[in-house]
């Protein structure tokens, strides 16, 4: 099939990529967020997001590594409504972890933190996670960012 006859589907090359990342973004909820989300909110589902988020990546659910991270990364310096639309994406992905941090703090399950912080850590390890096994294709990677993950939630209090 020919690349005209595919967007010809959609309207537009743009409208493609918006449906493809749409796509994607159901499918990282659905592989990533949903297995944990009737969790009891706090530290047990903050860190089973954690895992479930690795897991996403360790599973290599999407061939060639986080389709998110990859579309930030391509389209964060290129002005239109597909980088409006990564960035929306990424925002509402960073505002659920910073919830989850936010209510693991509240229980008193976590020392004093800024949320914010905290998601923009979580992350930036996952994204080292997917781009770091991309290219080394060393599992151990994975392994790394699971403590390094506990670590920026825990702040060193034995989180494991």
């Amino acid at each position: 099939m020919r690349k005209s006859s595919v967007f010809s589907l959609f309207g537009s090359k743009q409208e493609l990529q918006l449906a493809t990342l749409e796509a994607a973004i159901k499918q990282f909820t659905d592989e990533v967020w949903a297995p944990v989300a009737d969790e009891r909110p706090g530290i047990a589902r903050l860190l089973a997001l954690c895992d479930s988020w690795l897991a996403y990546h360790e599973r290599e659910v999407m061939p060639g590594g986080c389709f998110l991270t990859t579309a930030t990364i391509e389209f964060d310096a290129r002005p239109g409504p597909l980088r409006d639309a990564v960035a929306a994406c990424m925002k509402r992905w960073l505002d659920v972890l910073e919830r989850e941090v936010a209510l693991a703090i509240d229980a008193g399950e976590l020392p004093a933190a800024e949320p914010a912080d905290v998601a923009f850590q979580l992350n930036a390890l996952a994204s080292a996670a997917s781009y770091g096994f991309q290219l080394s294709r060393d599992r151990a990677v994975f392994t790394r960012a699971r403590r390094s993950m506990r670590r920026a939630v825990d702040a060193g209090n034995g989180v494991e």
